[in-house]
């Protein structure tokens, strides 16, 4: 049955349907061949990710918010020409949504996520899945317990977010709905060990990101800059702190307390949808064993390490860290999920728990139940390229620049609020890093301490925008691993990564006036005060959660 449109939702609909008209009418000027878009690095050029991210919060339905903000990207980069908008929408060679589809790395990112899909039909239908369940219930005997779990497979699972949100959602979702912890909650968990936990892994895929990101003209060794970042990167620290002091406190507050509370009388979703209704309708399968799902994930793991080196030149002489540093994660995890499909195949066909005719219609399976989330993450990317072509980089670019001559103390908690501004609204961390490391390395060519603490803000924002961005790809495959509802897992999980936000903006603040005064290493003193002063925060929350 379909919900009934509420008076609000019926003039918000009107008002954007007038908006849209009105933009065709009035942005259309005759503009030269070539001319640039209308607002072009400009906070103009921030309206279709804030248009997106404000209809998703307010309408709940993304595919709809998503189409908007690409329309209004689409219009003002063809300055009212509607003809030319869908022009550019589908085909510029800058993100257009045909172009984006064709990349490399982009198509490699759907192989992946389809394949992790038959990996986890696969383990569904062998009855691996089933058996893991069936032995974590004579292990794990409490809620605490199975968001405890969630939590250490998750930092276990380092090599790639994306990776890391299917596999972990897959393992520990049948264990989670047993002790009634909402999608929403296990949503949470799985994207909050994901990005933040890559970030600050030396052997993953946004390492070799952050190594890419520096430029190499500033005489500065990106991997090793990197591994000097993390003891200052308290957006990660603190996220993992954090939800072991939610889980063991059992503190829940904003709208994640709600979806708890109805967890516990028995809905898991709180809301009338319920994504992904026909995987987690079916019967669970009595044959195979625990192995039949261990064995698939670690050759998985141990694949998409083999597959990143492989592309980064180890098998060629390439050292280890080197191979990392210059890798194409996509395709490593490409090779990686293949290889690992193919061992799945030969383990179930020896053991006789899956024949061959259920083995191959695992693939259309694994595929379907992976359509929503990638039709999300196309239109994302859609997104996202729009905001490219209108120049907000730049606009950014121009906003840290000015005002870093007379703050440098004040500049890495400058840095990371810019960071988290410009990954929520762009839904990429990768994409914000590259843009704001190259200022930060010609602020502090000659501070060498302030210039690792800037350097970690960066990396720190860009994990928490994406975090908590509802257009970003690690939060839509969050989303998609635990069978949440997409909108739901965004506006459960905001408050969480706000209040680390802001404890960890003072955390900067601290560092940089230590690291700017003293020139010493501040991650003695910036780091354990930044985790103690969120640990605080959650135990005040939390008593003050009893009393009431």
């Amino acid at each position: 049955m379909k919900r009934p449109y509420t008076l609000r939702r019926a003039l918000l609909l009107a008002g954007l349907a007038v908006f849209v008209i009105l933009a065709a009418v009035t942005l259309r000027t005759p503009a030269p061949a070539g001319a640039q878009p209308f607002g072009y690095q400009t906070a103009w050029a921030l309206l279709p990710p804030v248009t997106a991210i404000a209809l998703a919060l307010v309408t709940k339905e993304v595919y709809f918010s998503l189409f908007v903000g690409i329309m209004v990207g689409g219009l003002l980069c063809a300055r009212g020409d509607l003809e030319l908008a869908l022009n550019t929408i589908l085909y510029s060679e800058d993100g257009g949504l045909v172009t984006n589809i064709a990349t490399l790395q982009n198509a490699s990112i759907l192989v992946f996520v389809s394949l992790l899909g038959t990996m986890v039909a696969l383990m569904n239908k062998s009855g691996g899945s089933a058996a893991f369940g069936r032995w974590a219930q004579k292990h794990i005997k409490s809620r605490v317990g199975s968001q405890l779990a969630t939590v250490l497979l998750g930092v276990l699972i380092f090599v790639d977010d994306g990776f890391n949100c299917m596999t972990v959602g897959s393992v520990m979702r049948p264990i989670t709905d047993r002790y009634q912890v909402s999608r929403a909650k296990l949503a949470y968990l799985i994207d909050a060990t994901a990005a933040p936990v890559c970030i600050i892994a030396p052997i993953s895929s946004w390492a070799a990101a952050v190594t890419y990101s520096v430029p190499p003209d500033s005489g500065i060794n990106g991997f090793s800059m990197f591994l000097r970042t993390i003891p200052y990167n308290f957006y990660a620290l603190g996220t993992v702190l954090m939800m072991v002091l939610i889980i063991t406190l059992r503190l829940d507050y904003g709208p994640m307390k709600t979806h708890e509370r109805n967890a516990l009388a028995g809905d898991l979703f709180t809301t009338p949808d319920r994504p992904f209704a026909d995987a987690d309708n079916e019967v669970p399968a009595t044959r195979g064993s625990v192995a039949d799902l261990v064995l698939p994930v670690a050759v998985l793991i141990a694949a998409c390490i083999i597959g990143i080196v492989y592309t980064g030149g180890f098998f060629d002489g390439v050292g280890f860290i080197d191979a990392f540093a210059d890798s194409n994660s996509a395709m490593g995890l490409v090779f990686g999920s293949i290889a690992a499909i193919l061992f799945t195949f030969f383990l179930y066909m020896w053991r006789g728990v899956v024949t061959l005719s259920e083995f191959m219609e695992c693939f259309a399976a694994g595929f379907r139940s992976m359509c929503a989330p990638m039709i999300i993450l196309i239109m994302a990317w859609n997104l996202s390229g729009m905001t490219g072509l209108l120049g907000a980089d730049v606009y950014i670019h121009d906003i840290v620049a000015a005002s870093a001559g007379a703050l440098k103390i004040f500049l890495p908690a400058l840095i990371f609020v810019v960071a988290v501004f410009l990954a929520f609204s762009t839904g990429t961390s990768w994409g914000t890093f590259s843009i704001l490391i190259p200022i930060v390395c010609n602020v502090f060519a000659e501070e060498y301490e302030m210039l690792v603490i800037a350097i970690a803000a960066c990396l720190a924002g860009a994990v928490c925008g994406d975090h908590c961005s509802p257009i970003s790809d690690t939060t839509i495959m969050a989303s998609a691993g635990a069978h949440s509802n997409h909108v739901n897992h965004v506006t459960t999980q905001l408050p969480y990564a706000m209040t680390c936000a802001a404890v960890c903006a003072v955390g900067y603040l601290l560092a940089g006036a230590v690291g700017y005064c003293t020139g010493s290493p501040a991650a003695m003193i910036a780091t354990p005060v930044t985790l103690l002063l969120l640990a605080g925060v959650l135990v005040a929350a939390s008593r003050m959660s009893k009393s009431k």
